[in-house]
Parts: structure tokens; C-alpha cells; sequence
């Protein structure tokens, strides 16, 4: 079939909306028709090649949509079906899933390939040659196929250019706060950088019961964001926040900090960790360059005070398990979706809207289709 895509041709170039011609799904795939796709920094980082995947790609990999038609060997969705995609493919089979960590399903080893799971070949093409896919999904088109092991079905009451949100920001900076960054009532956490990704750890933080939830953005706009999605102080830099933090809990340290920035700085961690409470956790969830190497910390510190830096992939949440519940929260008024699309576009507006994001006019775009 024909369908329109928003392919990346070349490194640090835009996004070319055209039309490509799609085949039909295979064993353990499905056809979808997108309602909604997220506009996530995680697209920007191939553009600029600190994720430095293959390309022509179609970009996007937040996403939501009805299930058109299904391959052979699909037992669990059906034509009409409404899904979520889970950018991390979950196969319910592998160690780490049967270990409860779909984030980490074996499957996701194919993440920057760009092609099906199913025989590692290309659905979709433009211009005589095959195109990729940002994390096996390719959310930036009108149809796409995908695995059967990224979709989970939802049901029929949430506008899919809302429910396409839980594809990946708001799931993973709620789980970096709660899930990685272990954050409970009464504790202190900082927030750094209040994009898609870290207005939702604050919101995390604020569900769990922190007593103090301290944003930083030097973005005027999302500070006043923060505030209103609950944070209770706004900062614009971390050196603020550190002061801060020493003032409101009278020198003992934030009990998390999650790093949410667009592109993370080794330097980043260092400040992160200084701010930490003993056994307390900064949480690395933003991504870095494929090339840095140097990452800046007191190690002494990290020793003595027994405090933990982890690295968080989707807010080491499980796609199948916590994408309803998070619906579910939506649904009584817990969760905050509607408010983090700052604008939606059209798909031919694609550079405009990650124009946006790179100015900090946006929490989160979204593609409405």
C-alpha cells in the first residue's frame, strides 16, 4: 500500500515527509493505522548522530494506533484494535522478561538495526531502497507494520494522540522516579531538565508523596510547567538546586535525583551525585553521545556515603504492565496527560515541531493524524 512517512535521508538534515510504499505484515506482525505519535528528543539524537543508527529512517517510536491488519501468527490483536506501541519489543519469553524486566526484553538487542524482529528485513520503502525504523516502530507515517511484541492493546475511551504519550516519555520519566529513583513519601526529589521526559519523573515524585520535588530547567516557561504539574521549587540551574536542597533538608541530601536533560553531560553526574543523600540514587535516564567515555564523579563520595547511580532504560517500567496502569491513573484524575502536549502538528509540520522543542516552547509535541 501507499502511505505517507517523515524519513531521515541524512545526518543533521530535515525530515522529509513523502510517500512510501509499505508491504503487508508478515508471521508475528501487524498493520497499523497511527492516531497519534509523540514528538521525542530520542528522534533528535539520530538526527544529530549521538545515536548514530543507520539510516533513511522513518523517525518516531511514540506512538498509538488501530490495528488495520494482522500477519500470520498473531494470536492476541485483531483488525479494530486499539494499541499502544512499547518501544522496547517484549516477547513475555526471554530471561529478563521472565525475570520481570520486559524493559530489558533480549529482543531489544535490535533496537538500532532499523528492521522486523521477524526475518530482519524492511516493510517499508521510498526511492528504491529500503528504510529503517526508529526502534523497530516508525511512529512519523500514517501506517506502519511492527511486531506483535511491541503492541499493547488498550481500550476504546482515550483519543490516541493522548494515549500515545505513554509510548515513552511519560513511562519512563515516571519510572525513573519511581521505579529507578525509589522515591517515597516524605523524601526530597530533584529533577534535571523539564522536558517529555522530566515533567513526568516529577510528576512521579509528586504521585509517590515527596515532600520536596525540586525542578530544574533553565527555561523559564518549563519551570512554571514544573510548578503546575505539582513540582513544589523551580530552579534554573543545578547549582541552584544544590543550595537548595542543603537549605530544605537541613544538609543531608536529595533521596533521588533523576537526570532528564535532552543530551546528558558526564560533568552532569558529578553535580547530580554531590546533591545525593547517603544511600540515596541519582538516576540516569537521559541519553548521552554514543561517543562520550568521561564521566565526572567523587568517587570517594559514591563509597563512603554508599550512594547509587543507575541508569534507567523506559523508567525500568514493564511496558505490558504499567503502561495500563498508568491509563488507569489517567482515567481518576492521578495523571496528568493532556496538559504535557504543549501544541500538535501535522505531519508535514514534523520540522517545526522538533523547531519547537529545540527552542523550549514545548513539554511534548505531538503528530496528530
Amino acid at each position: 500500500m501507499k502511505t505517507q512517512a517523515a524519513i531521515l535521508w541524512e545526518r543533521g538534515g530535515p525530515w522529509s515527509v513523502e510517500e512510501i510504499d509499505l508491504d503487508s505484515p508478515r508471521h508475528g506482525e501487524v498493520l497499523v493505522e497511527l492516531g497519534g505519535s509523540g514528538l521525542c528528543h530520542s528522534d533528535e539524537h539520530v538526527r544529530t548522530a549521538d545515536l548514530p543508527w543507520p539510516l533513511p529512517m522513518i523517525g518516531g517510536h511514540e506512538g498509538a494506533g488501530t490495528v488495520v491488519q494482522t500477519g500470520t501468527g498473531v494470536g492476541n490483536l485483531k483488525a479494530g484494535d486499539r494499541v499502544i506501541f512499547g518501544f522496547i519489543p517484549a516477547c513475555g519469553r526471554c530471561s529478563a522478561c521472565s525475570a520481570g524486566m520486559q524493559n530489558l526484553c533480549e529482543l531489544g538487542q535490535f533496537l538500532g538495526t532499523g528492521t522486523q524482529i521477524s526475518d530482519h528485513s524492511s516493510r517499508h520503502h521510498a526511492r528504491g531502497t529500503d528504510l529503517g525504523l526508529m526502534c523497530l516502530l516508525g511512529t512519523f507515517a500514517q501506517h506502519t507494520v511492527v511486531s506483535e511484541a511491541n503492541c499493547i492493546k488498550i481500550d476504546d475511551d482515550i483519543a490516541l494522540d493522548v494515549a500515545c504519550l505513554l509510548g515513552c516519555g511519560v513511562v519512563t520519566g515516571w519510572g525513573s522516579a519511581v521505579f529507578a529513583g525509589g522515591v517515597r513519601a516524605g523524601d526530597t526529589a530533584v529533577v534535571i531538565g523539564v522536558g517529555g521526559i522530566g515533567i513526568n519523573a516529577v510528576q512521579g515524585a509528586v504521585f509517590a508523596g515527596a515532600q520536596h520535588v525540586i525542578a530544574v530547567d533553565p527555561v523559564a516557561f518549563k519551570r512554571d510547567k514544573a510548578l503546575e504539574f505539582g513540582a513544589t521549587h523551580a530552579v534554573s540551574s543545578s547549582d541552584e538546586a544544590a543550595i537548595l536542597v542543603q537549605d530544605l533538608t537541613h544538609g543531608l541530601g536529595a533521596n533521588a535525583v533523576v537526570n532528564a536533560t535532552g543530551v546528558g553531560e558526564g560533568q552532569q553526574i558529578g553535580h547530580s551525585l554531590a546533591m545525593t543523600a547517603k544511600r540515596g540514587t541519582v538516576v540516569v535516564t537521559n541519553l548521552h553521545r554514543a561517543t562520550e567515555e568521561v564521566v565526572s564523579l567523587n568517587a570517594l563520595d559514591l563509597v563512603l556515603a554508599e550512594k547509587r547511580l543507575v541508569g534507567s532504560l523506559f523508567g525500568s517500567a514493564n511496558p505490558r504492565l504499567h503502561i495500563p496502569k498508568l491509563l488507569s491513573l489517567y482515567r481518576s484524575g492521578h495523571l496528568k496527560l493532556n496538559e504535557l502536549a504543549t501544541r500538535t502538528y501535522k505531519l508535514d509540520d514534523i520540522n517545526t515541531g522538533y523547531q519547537d522543542m529545540r527552542d523550549g516552547r514545548n513539554l511534548r509535541g505531538v503528530i496528530s493524524f
